[in-house]
């Protein structure tokens, strides 16, 4: 089997772009915002990017990666698109501003719309699109290994991708989830999550150049325990990580670091909470979502690139809008540790019992 190298990325968030993010969690600083523009009676939390186009910041980051790479083109590379709402946004806008849904376009609806404005941009050998909820991205660089690692692409690019629109921000506070407060992850009484959104681009290959991390394993897991809760015994969440520790050759005490889904929910954050306390030892877990809120299908990718981040500044990040910790069992820093990280791990867990989890590492 090859191995599979993360040459190149770039991401822009409510954060602003990859320099600015890793700035903003290791000052400890979140970026997420109390809105009314979708629920004006409402105020809730949200991690808006702040742009005009969303289609437009996409290419804008795809295009800063291929300038940065080894390739002239991606006409030698296979695209992955990671989301969860994929054109819902741009329906939305239609149907407020014509109170009809005949104006929509489905081709612009569908997850595919992402591939497809790439695609017309940019030329690519073959595109996937893959929706699996909140682990969308994470499946992306999960395919993205597996097919580079039985040679079939030599370049695969993953981009994670979505954007803020009334159907998520509503549906999640109609699941009474969501935050009127920047979220706290792993705190007592905790309010909730952030939806946000993203554009997270990786450019995975089969040969490393300079500044590479390896993604060294992929696991998954699906426990179907319920529609939107985790299973309270965490076997997805601890059937995942091993999975991914398995695929990579290394047990659980190799782990330095643990990026967290960490939502900010009760549920989300006692099951993953319990899940690392069992698998684990000794490891430091975070999540960066307090800083960027949750991307949903960008997130993992997302959260991928602070990983290498991690990896490379041999800098640990800290749980920003920490309080009163839930679980005193875990090790959660309130600053940033400065400390060789020569492996992370970045969980994903999604509606459905979803889990997937992706393990990097220094190239040696």
């Amino acid at each position: 089997m090859k191995k599979t190298y993360i040459n190149k990325y770039e991401s822009y968030s409510c954060a602003g772009d990859t320099k600015s993010l890793m700035k903003a969690i290791y000052s400890n600083k979140s970026f997420v915002a109390i809105d009314t523009t979708f629920m004006p009676e409402n105020p809730v939390a949200l991690g808006k990017m702040g742009v005009d186009d969303f289609f437009e910041t996409l290419s804008h980051t795809v295009a800063k990666v291929l300038e940065s790479s080894n390739l002239k083109d991606f006409s030698n590379t296979l695209l992955i698109i990671g989301s969860s709402v994929g054109g819902m946004a741009e329906s939305e806008q239609h149907y407020f501003k014509d109170k009809n849904y005949k104006n929509i376009d489905p081709s612009r609806h569908a997850i595919s719309v992402i591939s497809k404005s790439l695609e017309e941009k940019f030329s690519f050998l073959d595109t996937r699109s893959l929706s699996t909820a909140c682990t969308s991205s994470a499946n992306a660089m999960l395919l993205a290994k597996r097919l580079i690692g039985v040679g079939a692409y030599d370049n695969v690019l993953v981009v994670g991708a979505d954007a803020l629109c009334y159907t998520t921000v509503c549906g999640f506070y109609a699941l009474s989830v969501l935050s009127s407060k920047p979220c706290t992850p792993f705190s007592k009484g905790r309010e909730g999550m952030n939806v946000a959104e993203a554009v997270a681009v990786l450019l995975l290959q089969n040969t490393p150049e300079d500044g590479a991390v390896e993604l060294l394993g992929v696991g998954a897991s699906s426990d179907a325990f319920h529609m939107t809760n985790p299973d309270p015994q965490a076997k997805g969440a601890i059937s995942s990580m091993q999975n991914a520790l398995d695929d990579a050759g290394l047990q659980a005490e190799d782990i330095v670091y643990v990026n967290a889904h960490g939502t900010g929910t009760v549920a989300n954050d006692t099951v993953e909470g319990l899940a690392v306390e069992t698998l684990f030892k000794d490891v430091y877990l975070s999540s960066t979502k307090a800083v960027t809120g949750h991307t949903l299908g960008a997130s993992s990718a997302l959260e991928a690139i602070i990983s290498c981040e991690v990896i490379k500044q041999s800098m640990i990040p800290p749980q920003v809008a920490l309080s009163e910790v839930e679980n005193e069992k875990l090790t959660i820093p309130r600053e940033a540790v400065k400390k060789v990280v020569p492996y992370v791990m970045s969980n994903s867990f999604a509606f459905g019992g979803n889990n997937t989890s992706l393990v990097f590492g220094g190239v040696k």
